[in-house]
This record gives structure tokens, sequence and C-alpha cells, in this order.
């Protein structure tokens, strides 16, 4: 293999690629990423053996293809710490070699053929989802989930697709986010009563690989794993095995329900100033809805104590639920200052719900208190 390439690119490229690789495993040749060259494409490849990624890298010139296998930690700094616009890269037996118009390198190579085989994206059937939307999917999911539960469905998202659009839902079993948005199916590809749960691991790669300016990506849910294929990369996932709960359950029809439209900026800054008091221990502040106000209030042995208002479009008699407040920060952070949302409230021993226009639901436990 012989080529020029542009330095930033390839470490672009090489840095997303190197995110799967571990740091140590009983299979040296994982510490690796393969590249691939022909005539027209380079390729990056790596994988853990549950998640893999190949990614194509922009500003190559081939003189010769092949392949070869570079170190994470030696070839990544290398590329980090150069300061040449273009390196020339040759391989051959005894290794590779890298040069810059000011520097030269000699790495030790592994053998390719030893590297475990990607996934190719193939799939005649996929959901065709905007890059925008999937990234809204999994950053206003993905803080909802559980990796440290026995329950190991906990530890992903659950994707969901249909006709016309893609569901994606997180639980920890306290709290239940539930984002929702416009994808068309391609050769009838649905869920059907198969549950593709995708691990966190997974879907924070999945975010950090897809770019808004990506604008179509296409999901595969196959199964045993999940394909998504983007302009640049193709990655694949082993899925969460295990029944994720009946989500649908969480959301109850509620006749005797108040809802309450509020702005996420005033909202959040009043939770933030509740939370003042709180710690491990004591995490509850109560959520008073009454008369034109909301209440906020909290009280913690050897720290203090806190009461503060925000006005409210409320009416009726008043009530109050302790929530986390940890939890409801959690849904405020992912949205935009500006947003409006509806919190929809019972009494003090339903759920509590919030939710946006644009399909996004957060459901979150109430917490019982001793008084």
């Amino acid at each position: 293999m012989k080529i020029v390439c542009d330095r930033e690119k390839l470490l672009l490229a090489f840095q997303t690629a190197a995110s799967i690789a571990p740091s140590r495993s009983p299979k040296p040749v994982l510490q690796n990423v393969k590249l691939s060259v022909d005539e027209t494409t380079a390729t990056l490849m790596a994988t853990d053996l549950e998640v893999g990624i190949r990614i194509e890298v922009e500003g190559i010139d081939v003189e010769s293809g092949g392949t070869a296998l570079f170190p994470v930690s030696r070839f990544g700094s290398l590329l980090r710490e150069n300061t040449d616009e273009k390196l020339a890269i040759e391989t051959n037996a005894q290794g590779a070699i890298i040069k810059g118009d000011r520097s030269e390198f000699k790495l030790p190579s592994g053998n390719p053929e030893e590297f475990p085989e990607i996934a190719i994206f193939e799939e005649k059937a996929f959901h065709d989802v905007p890059a925008r939307l999937f990234k809204e999917l999994v950053r206003r999911t993905l803080f909802a989930t559980d990796t440290e539960s026995s329950r190991y469905a906990l530890g992903g998202v659950l994707l969901e697709f249909e006709s016309d659009k893609i569901i994606a839902i997180g639980t920890d079993g306290r709290r239940l986010a539930k984002m929702e948005g416009p994808a068309n199916s391609i050769g009838g590809h649905e869920s059907g009563e198969a549950m593709t749960i995708v691990p966190t691991r997974s879907m924070q790669l999945l975010e950090r690989a897809i770019a808004d300016a990506d604008g179509e990506v296409q999901i595969a849910a196959r199964a045993n794993d999940v394909l998504v294929k983007t302009p640049r990369a193709t990655i694949s996932s082993r899925l969460v095995e295990g029944r994720f709960p009946k989500w649908r359950d969480v959301f109850p029809v509620r006749q005797e329900a108040k809802t309450i439209e509020m702005t996420v900026g005033p909202f959040f800054q009043t939770l933030r100033q509740a939370a003042i008091v709180s710690s491990d221990e004591s995490r509850g502040i109560d959520f008073t809805f009454a008369e034109g106000n909301l209440v906020l209030s909290g009280s913690t042995a050897d720290v203090g104590q806190t009461r503060v208002e925000l006005p409210i479009q409320f009416s009726g008699e008043a009530i109050t639920v302790t929530l986390d407040h940890r939890f409801v920060a959690d849904f405020l952070k992912v949205l935009d200052t500006d947003k409006n949302i509806e919190v929809e409230i019972e009494n003090s021993e339903s759920a509590t719900l919030l939710s946006t226009d644009d399909g996004y639901g957060y459901v979150v436990m109430p917490l019982a208190r001793d008084r």
C-alpha cells in the first residue's frame, strides 16, 4: 500500500474509529484500526466484537492499494501531534513508514488477515431517518437508560420502526423517555414482534458518528444486530438481550389530570435554585402547583431548606408531588431554553408527564417522603 493523505481528514476519521477499539483485550489485534485501500476508496475499520465501524476517509491519493493495521495509541498520537498538512504512508511486510515534510516514522504492523470482518450494509429493508432527528432521538433518551441494572434490557435504547415513523425509548425503571419522529420504511422494514434494544455505548457512538449535514441515515434491524449507514460510515452493533418493559402502559390516559404550560428556561433556573440544598441522600423536591404559582421546596438535614416560586398558569385545588430533581433536570437539559413544554399531573401518587410538541415525552415516578 502506498498513499498520500490529508493528515487532518485522516485524523478525524481515525479518532472516530479508534473510539471503538478496546484499550485492553485478550485479542491484541482488536487494539488496531485496519486501513483498506483500493483504487477509489480508503476505509478505516475497528471493532471490539460488540460494535464495529467502517468509515471512509476523504483526501487520499492512492498510488497502490492494500491493507494494513495501525496501533490505536501510537498512530493516533502520530496523527495528532504531527503538523504536516500531507503524510505519505507506505506499508510492507516489516510495517509502515509514515513521512511528512519534516518527519519520518516507522511503526510495526500486524497481519491484517487476522482482523475480524466488519459488516457491510447490503440490506434491502431498512428505514430512512433524517440525521438530525436520529441525533435528537439519541440525545433525548440515552440519559434515561440504566447500564448498571441487573435487568440488561434497561442498558440500552429500544428502537421501534413503523411504516412512517421511528420511536426511541430509554428507561431505568424510575423514569422513561420517549422520542418519535417521521421516517420512511423501505422494503417493508418494520419492528413487528422483534425487540431492537441497542446498547447505550453503541448509541453514544452513533450520535458522534452522525453529522447533521449527513441528511438521511439508513437503519436496518436484524435478528441479533442493527446496522446504521451514513454517507461516510457503516456502524454495526449487537443487540441487548432481554425483554423491554411495556412502555406504552406508562403513558395512561388520565381524565382528571391537570396540564400546565411552561417554558424550559425559567423552569430550569427555578429548579437549579431549589436543588442547592439537596444531597445524595435527600434528592426529593416538593413541586406544589397552586393558584397562579409553582412552589419548589425542600429540606435536608445539615444542609438547609429552600423555597422558590415561579409564576404559572394554574387554577384549582393545589397539587403537590415529590420528584427527584435530577430526573427533571435531565429532561430540561436536552431542550432549548425557549422551548415550551407541558407538565401533566394528577395527584401526589401518580407519575408526572412532561412533553413537547415535537414527539418527546418523559415520565417521572413520584418519590415517597416521610413528613
